[in-house]
């Protein structure tokens, strides 16, 4: 996730209390001076009332206690949207023009080129059966989604950009694609058409797409799209869950883990866990003037990631310390992820209890944790 959607902790100081019953409710609530009605399972309620709802669309609302104007409980049982449901929602919500493609795991809404819309949707699914596979065959549970992944797809950038400036903010047209932690979407735009970039204009054929974002001048922008569709398979398949307080040195440097895919293959990850060189070498190049706390300062908290003049280092370090982890801690990185897989929604962590988490899971002191990783990664070739 290249940004942060930042939502009003209220519930931490009022008192959390994790919801499990399964009714839906009804809120009706002001907010920017308009009234917005919302039905939907409550997942956490605080003692002075601030809820955070799921919607059946599966967007989050975090609701402030004096925002509520009406609410209601509904003795129907609360029910995710199906297929066919979600895309009238999708429909109803986006510009005129749009159209859908269904895959097995995601529903894909795009006024681009229906080949372009088909290939990305070969690429998500390859994505999701890499990640499924890779993560059950080292011990974890899994599981499908409640309901397909929603994607869309603008047939160009400046449409796109319009579209993400609600999400973004003026950044938004420095921003290939993104993933909406909220609304649960994965956003983007055709990317055989970048600017500038002499990729060509859209394409019409899955094998002129290929052609054209397998050029090595394509290989960032891929591998953004794939980061984010990481996030949103992780935070939708029980590996974490939305809301809560997961590392973003976990979650970054997982999603870089699995960014860049093997388009020549049919099967697109042959080669899951390879070296990343591009995050290898700027981790190289920032271990020439590495602060000593530099592992404690990433466990620790977000402000490396948010800060534009050291997020590349810290996107380096996460991807190096996962893969590490991965490699030599294998047993004690996969107890560690599940227990942020189990952690609940809007309950968050200090910078002490970060700390004091990462080193029950993986012992020894901060100096010889940090040797034994920088070791480790000084070797990988």
């Amino acid at each position: 996730m290249k940004r942060s959607f930042v939502i009003t902790i209220f519930l931490i100081a009022a008192g959390l209390a994790v919801s499990h019953a399964a009714a839906m409710e009804n809120v009706s609530l002001l907010r920017d001076g308009r009234e917005h009605h919302i039905a939907g399972k409550v997942l956490v309620e605080s003692q002075d009332g601030g809820l955070l709802l799921l919607s059946p669309g599966g967007v989050l609302w975090a609701v402030q206690p004096e925002e509520i104007v009406r609410r209601r409980s509904d003795p129907l049982p609360f029910r995710p949207l199906d297929r066919e449901e979600l895309k009238e929602q999708l429909l109803a919500e986006l510009p005129e023009g749009f159209q859908t493609h269904d895959t097995a795991h995601y529903v894909i809404c795009y006024n681009t080129s229906r080949a372009y819309a088909h290939w990305c949707g070969a690429l998500y699914e390859r994505l999701y059966r890499a990640f499924i596979n890779y993560w059950t065959h080292r011990g974890f549970e899994l599981h499908d989604p409640e309901s397909p992944l929603p994607a869309i797809i603008f047939a160009d950038k400046p449409t796109y950009a319009r579209y993400a400036q609600a999400d973004l903010g003026e950044g938004a047209e420095a921003v290939i694609g993104y993933y909406n932690m909220r609304t649960n979407r994965v956003v983007m735009y055709d990317l055989t058409g970048v600017e500038n970039a002499g990729l060509g204009r859209a394409a019409s054929s899955a094998a002129h797409i290929n052609r054209v974002l397998s050029r090595p001048q394509a290989e960032r922008t891929v591998a953004t799209i794939i980061h984010e569709a990481t996030h949103q398979i992780a935070f939708n398949c029980g590996l974490q869950a939305r809301y809560a307080d997961i590392p973003l040195w976990v979650s970054e440097g997982i999603a870089v883990y699995f960014e860049t895919p093997d388009l020549q293959s049919s099967k697109g990850w042959r080669k899951i866990g390879d070296v990343n060189r591009e995050r290898l070498f700027q981790f190289r190049q920032y271990l020439r003037a590495r602060p000593a706390d530099s592992l404690k300062t990433l466990v620790a908290g977000s402000r490396r990631f948010h800060n534009p003049q050291t997020a590349p280092d810290a996107y380096a370090e996460a991807w190096a310390l996962n893969y590490y982890l991965l490699r030599r801690r294998f047993d004690d990185y996969r107890g560690y992820l599940e227990m942020l897989a189990a952690k609940k929604p809007l309950i968050h962590d200090t910078e002490e209890d970060r700390l004091a988490a990462f080193q029950a899971a993986f012992g020894a002191d901060w100096e010889t944790l940090d040797r034994e990783f920088v070791e480790y990664m000084r070797d990988v070739r």
